[in-house]
């Protein structure tokens, strides 16, 4: 301890001394300490707060997960159950041809009288039902004509022949229609029609006429065929429609012609003519 001097009273006292014993001047004079009570912070009784809601999120969870495992038992269930309503009605629904194969069953046989006792399960084979149904595709109905020409002539004894290697068309009009709107003049002193056999029997004789013919019956053609040797002719693409069926043929000394309506539709067409009888002509004047 050192001592130093009272700078009041000169009086020598320790450098530690508070206050001058002799004078009371303060020496030292020790700030006041400002002091701070700390209270010990107590834990509340019970669970504490985010212990709470921990617990709370995991059984909310929890729930959820119990609700998706009934929801996926329930619906395999469902399933199983709608399929076996499928089967069931694919068996009973006339019409169909389906085979539906099914699946192996197990089935569990309980006697009446073994009430208690341990059942015996017993596996079934797979099993196939034949449905009645079609699974051919069905063709279109056609849109388009086909028409088959059968052309034959009357000979002079009564016997037919087919007539060969001729055209024959189908018009939109009948010919002398054609031929009275095209003012087309008959040969002297005989109608269109015999005009039209007289022109195909002596086409240097009639060659005016027969060109003025064929250009108005031209543009009123809209189907032709040329018959084969054994007189048929197909045409074929043919608009369902009606039609006027055309044909001149020579045949000996005279000559046979077609012009009646015909009426074509979708499909197949057979145009079995009347055989026609033969217009002699005579050779020398050209009259029938």
């Amino acid at each position: 301890m050192s001592l130093i001097y009272c700078p009041e009273c000169g009086h020598e006292i320790s450098n530690n001394a508070i206050a001058c014993p002799n004078c009371g001047r303060p020496i030292n004079a020790v700030p006041a300490v400002e002091r701070k009570v700390v209270v010990p912070r107590t834990r509340p009784d019970g669970f504490p707060m985010w212990a709470i809601g921990v617990v709370g999120v995991l059984g909310v969870l929890l729930l959820f997960l119990l609700i998706a495992y009934w929801s996926h038992s329930n619906d395999d269930t469902a399933n199983t159950a709608l399929r076996v309503n499928a089967n069931i009605n694919r068996e009973t629904v006339p019409g169909r041809q389906t085979t539906v194969p099914s699946a192996p069953s197990s089935v569990t046989e309980v006697p009446p009288s073994s009430v208690g006792s341990v059942p015996t399960t017993t596996t079934m084979p797979p099993s196939e039902t034949t449905v009645a149904g079609s699974q051919v595709p069905v063709a279109a109905a056609p849109t388009k004509g086909t028409a088959v020409i059968q052309a034959k002539v009357i000979t002079r004894n009564n016997s037919q022949q087919p007539v060969r290697s001729q055209r024959f068309y189908l018009l939109d009009k009948d010919v002398e229609s054609i031929l009275s709107e095209a003012n087309v003049e008959p040969v002297e002193g005989q109608t269109l029609t015999a005009s039209l056999g007289l022109a195909a029997m002596y086409p240097d004789r009639y060659g005016d006429f027969q060109q003025r013919a064929l250009r108005a019956i031209k543009n009123h053609i809209k189907y032709a065929g040329t018959t084969d040797t054994n007189g048929k002719a197909r045409l074929d693409g043919i608009k369902p429609d009606a039609y006027y069926l055309y044909g001149v043929v020579r045949a000996g000394n005279g000559f046979a012609i077609w012009s009646s309506p015909v009426s074509i539709q979708p499909g197949d067409n057979i145009l079995d003519l009347t055989p026609q009888p033969i217009t002699e002509v005579n050779n020398a004047s050209g009259e029938e």
